[in-house]
């Protein structure tokens, strides 16, 4: 393939964020340092795998020892190069790497693919050579692909920039799905199951250590790439959060699916465990957060990445998604519709009439949806047609499945084909799908025909599922912006319960009338203000998580009982921790009538404060049914966030409830999240827990409050 395409759209995009990435991506000329005669080494097998593709750009071998490699001119090094490349293979031990690194960088090669391994993978020291690496390649502008990283191809331009042995069983199947994978050698697993499936995935970039280039990056230019529709991403886990984040934005604003296989699931440690929050809060849940935030779809392995890739580059996308289906089996109709309903997938019954109708030419059919048009569309084909027209005209689906199974492979199928594809022709712009079981050549036919073809029907379901959730976040609204909270003057060390109420009042953050009270006499004032009952808490920085040392006394009803308990509060705290600063009691009036609910925020090592929020009591501590965001955001978010969790029937007025004020919740969720993205990084986490979310019209209130700031 000739390169004026990728040059041109790399001169429209010089503005972009991720265009610096096109040397290395998409290169005109390649030098090879360590180069080698034997096409099956690490040296060899790029240069075996272009010549054999025909690639259209320049090879530039690098070996001292050679004139020629595999019958290209080789060069003794890189300053003996009749051209500067675009960019450079390095396939030489670690210990001659810097000074490979070092000669491209004075050359002025714009970009390295770097196989070498034994840097950070292996120790600090490795770790150490690593940053060297770095620092050399940006004095001169230079990006790094890896370096312990299996490449890149793009089969579109007979670009193999990589030593897989994928290739020995075949080339990629063209198409428009591109892949970005953290793991090399998982990397090319998805790539040959693609191809294996015949589905197109010809382009695959494999980041290894990520000492300079990340997957996020190559999201990104995969996102502003005209020959790329989908986006396939294997993670491990994420270490760079802005590039990630820009590129999350640049696909959604692109209108390009992205499906990610994130694993690993880890405990975030050190102090974070020491918040409430934290402690249900993991790296994963975080990643999940931000995946969620930008409309990326998580497969749960790569069965489904690749149903759901596939199935996307037919570009529907439904915002308002429903389902019909048409079927020649009940059993399945009742499979699929049991799965529909457990992803949330509507199936609208079919209109009265259209049933009526149907019955009258098939009196034993299932028209309701799934319309059963039994087997009789064998003795009769032009039934085919007359079910899934009506299906598709009356009932106005904007998805389409038809379960065919082992009819696809009858000697009637190809009049029935016909039949589907005459609606398909006449009823366009929806999503068609077909779950059938044929041969590979039948099913080329049909993917030709416009159908995506999937032989299991849950599978299918899900895929179907998944366009209408991308399509969602295509046509979401532009968020409201985050609410404007005063500068945020964190104290030097963790405030009290007192303090941190003070403060989150300055960003408007309600709580429970209260005082500060250092004496028994000033304790019963200030209850008999607010009106008994109320609550006694035992005030001290150094006590954050009170009830686990009896420090909360609750229902204290009277002036006797304030008065024993602040005596006994006291106690409770010099025998739990007798070094604690104890500034004396926090008396606060006990809320009635609400529910509880808990927000909060940690710090994520990547993404910056996440925000949290969840009904109390088990909901929490068991349940864990939560739900993050990162800060800051506004109140059309906070309020969607509420309305997500699975415990939300509480707050809206179940089972003869009062509604929750669900607007007061998400003021102050909303309030939180700005007060935490200005507190910066000082700030460790925010516990609000419980806050009371009272009937609707009546606010909402923090009860509890801790916030943790570095030491």
């Amino acid at each position: 393939m000739a390169f004026s395409h990728i040059r041109n759209w790399e001169s429209s995009t010089t503005m972009s964020r991720f265009a610096g990435l096109t040397p290395l991506l998409a290169p005109q000329s390649i030098a090879v340092v360590g180069a080698s005669s034997d096409a099956t080494r690490i040296g060899g097998r790029p240069i075996a795998y272009m010549k054999a593709q025909n690639f259209q750009g320049t090879l530039l071998p690098i070996n001292p020892n050679r004139a020629e490699i595999q019958g290209i001119k080789a060069y003794p090094s890189v300053s003996a190069l009749p051209e500067t490349p675009d960019a450079a293979i390095v396939a030489v031990p670690a210990e001659l790497a810097t000074q490979a690194i070092e000669d491209l960088a004075a050359r002025g090669c714009k970009a390295v693919v770097m196989f070498t391994a034994g840097f950070a993978e292996m120790d600090e020291a490795g770790a150490v050579a690593q940053q060297k690496l770095v620092n050399i390649a940006k004095t001169s502008g230079m990006r790094i692909l890896g370096p312990n990283c299996l490449g890149v191809f793009d089969a579109r331009r007979s670009y193999y920039a990589t030593f897989s042995s994928s290739f020995d069983s075949g080339w990629p199947v063209m198409g428009r799905i591109g892949i970005a994978s953290q793991s090399g050698a998982y990397g090319t697993h998805l790539y040959t199951l693609a191809r294996n499936r015949g589905i197109g995935a010809s382009l695959c970039v494999m980041t290894g250590n990520e000492a300079d280039v990340t997957v996020g990056e190559c999201i990104g230019w995969l996102a502003e790439n005209p020959e790329v529709d989908v986006i396939a991403v294997y993670a491990e886990g994420i270490r760079e959060s802005e590039g990630l984040i820009a590129a999350l934005q640049a696909a959604k604003d692109a209108r390009k699916p992205v499906v990610m296989q994130k694993v690993g699931r880890s405990e975030l440690g050190g102090k974070a465990a020491q918040s409430h929050t934290a402690s249900i809060a993991g790296d994963d849940a975080v990643t999940e957060a931000v995946m969620n935030e930008f409309g990326v779809f998580r497969a749960v392995n790569s069965e489904q990445m690749l149903d759901i890739a596939h199935t996307a580059t037919r570009k529907i996308y439904p915002a308002r998604n429903t389902l019909g289906v048409i079927t020649v089996s009940g059993g399945a109709g009742v499979l699929i519709s049991d799965v529909a309903e457990s992803l949330g997938l509507q199936m609208p019954e079919m209109p009265v009439a259209t049933q009526k109708k149907l019955r009258e030419l098939v009196p034993f059919c299932a028209p309701r949806n799934p319309v059963d048009a039994t087997a009789q569309v064998s003795n009769d084909v032009t039934l085919v047609k007359t079910f899934t027209e009506s299906m598709v005209r009356d009932g106005g689906y904007s998805s389409v499945l038809g379960f065919f199974s082992m009819t696809a492979s009858s000697r009637r199928w190809p009049s029935i084909s016909e039949q589907l594809n005459q609606v398909k022709a006449e009823n366009p712009g929806r999503l068609y799908v077909l779950s059938v079981i044929v041969p590979p050549e039948g099913r080329d036919k049909l993917e030709a025909d416009g159908w995506v073809v999937h032989e299991d029907p849950t599978r299918a379901v899900t895929a179907i599922d998944a366009m209408g959730r991308f399509g969602a976040a295509f046509d979401a609204p532009k968020p409201a912006p985050a609410p404007t909270v005063p500068p945020v003057k964190l104290p030097a060390a963790t405030p009290t319960e007192a303090e941190a109420k003070r403060l989150l009042a300055e960003a408007g953050i309600q709580s429970a009338p209260e005082a500060a009270c250092a004496t028994a006499e000033a304790a019963v004032a200030a209850a008999e203000r607010f009106g008994y009952p109320v609550v006694m808490k035992i005030l001290s920085p150094d006590i954050l998580h009170k009830s686990e040392i009896g420090g909360v006394l609750l229902d204290v009803s009277d002036a006797a009982g304030v008065r024993d308990g602040f005596a006994l509060l006291l106690e409770r705290a010099k025998q739990a921790a007798p070094a604690a600063r104890i500034e004396g009691v926090l008396v606060a009036k006990q809320l009635k009538g609400g529910v509880e609910c808990i927000m909060g925020i940690i710090r994520d090592p990547v993404f910056g404060p996440m925000a949290m929020f969840g009904l109390g009591g088990i909901f929490v501590e068991i349940l864990k049914d939560v739900v993050f965001r990162r800060c800051p955001f506004g109140e059309d978010v906070a309020e969607q966030m509420i309305r997500s969790i699975k415990g939300a029937p509480l707050l809206q007025g179940a089972r003869g409830r009062p509604p929750a004020d669900i607007k007061a919740l998400a003021t102050m969720l909303s309030r939180l999240s700005a007060f935490a993205a200005a507190g910066g990084e000082k700030l460790v986490s925010i516990d609000l827990n419980p806050v009371f979310a009272m009937p609707d019209g009546q606010g909402a209130f923090a009860a509890d409050a801790v916030i943790e700031v570095a030491g």
